[in-house]
């Protein structure tokens, strides 16, 4: 049955929102996917977001293992752009510092990052849950395979912008939706806690709401720089 509520839009706020998609197998029968008409987010309403247990299992049953040289492979996605980023700041690489923003059961980028030089930390809601490095500045904000997750993605934004120091860095990695004849039959669906889809259109405008620059943009993984003056 289609759903007719006007659902709020969780990044811009905007009431313009759509009625997209409904999923037609199992285990998600019947999850309403919406997308806004202003930022071109897609999100799941939050009806069908799971709760925070059932979440958590989801989590634990990844395996972020960073010995596994596979994973290590996949984040290097994020790495490699983001350490070519960083040169530019014109900064030895010990004077640089970082957070890992989701950095799940086993954190394996701020290994990464330690063994060329650079500093990483860690946080993560349900895993290394440090507030107080939710209140220092950083050169670099790395954020994998985490805002999909996101149920307030808007508030996120405002936390990790005002945790960048000018002209720091955010890198985001996420999968991109496309057109919906994609998105119908996408293997992204078929995790209940992937609740936000940030297709290119959306990155762009999320860059210009929180002035911020894109200064790289791969397959899954967007770089967002903040500007000086902000």
């Amino acid at each position: 049955m289609l759903s007719y509520l006007v659902f709020s839009c969780p990044l811009c706020h905007s009431n313009s929102t759509e009625l997209w998609h409904i999923q037609t197998h199992k285990p998600l029968l019947g999850r309403e996917y919406h997308r806004c008409k202003v930022c071109d987010l897609i999100f799941v309403p939050p009806a069908f977001h799971w709760d925070k247990p059932a979440e958590i299992a989801i989590y634990q049953q990844h395996e972020n293992n960073p010995n596994d040289l596979g994973y290590r492979k996949f984040l290097d996605r994020i790495k490699q752009p983001m350490l070519q980023q960083l040169v530019l700041l014109n900064k030895s690489q010990d004077k640089i510092t970082g957070l890992d923003f989701g950095c799940g059961p086993g954190p394996t980028l701020s290994l990464m990052f330690a063994e060329v030089g650079v500093s990483c930390a860690n946080y993560d809601l349900y895993f290394a849950n440090h507030p107080e490095l939710l209140e220092q500045k950083y050169d670099f904000i790395v954020s994998t395979e985490v805002f999909e997750h996101l149920a307030q993605p808007a508030d996120v934004m405002n936390q990790l912008v005002s945790c960048l120091k000018p002209e720091g860095i955010l890198g985001i990695m996420t999968q991109r939706p496309r057109d919906l004849a994609a998105f119908q039959n996408w293997r992204y669906l078929a995790d209940p806690t992937h609740i936000s889809f940030f297709s290119e259109a959306c990155f762009k405008w999320l860059a210009k709401h929180w002035q911020l620059e894109q200064v790289y943009l791969g397959s899954d993984v967007i770089l967002l720089k903040k500007t000086a003056d902000k």
